[in-house]
């Protein structure tokens, strides 16, 4: 059966898991030179500044805050 098709190849050590070394797109793709000049601005987060992201997750919170409050209250 298949399960036991299944149960004899992980005894046998054929599914032997994923590659010890990984390997990046961007890597393969571009030369050493080209990764050492890219910067990454940590306060401009695909196009949106940090403080952008703080007033969008601190509005979202608060909605889920009185979306609980409401169902609480009427149920």
């Amino acid at each position: 059966s298949d399960y036991q098709q299944l149960g004899y190849n992980l005894r046998s050590n054929i599914f032997q898991g994923g590659p010890l070394k990984t390997r990046s797109l961007m890597k393969d793709s571009y030369t050493p030179d080209i990764i050492q000049k890219a910067s990454r601005d940590p306060n401009n987060w695909h196009g949106r500044r940090i403080y952008e992201l703080g007033k969008w997750y601190e509005k979202y919170f608060l909605d889920l805050n009185v979306q609980k409050a409401m169902v609480e209250k009427y149920g």
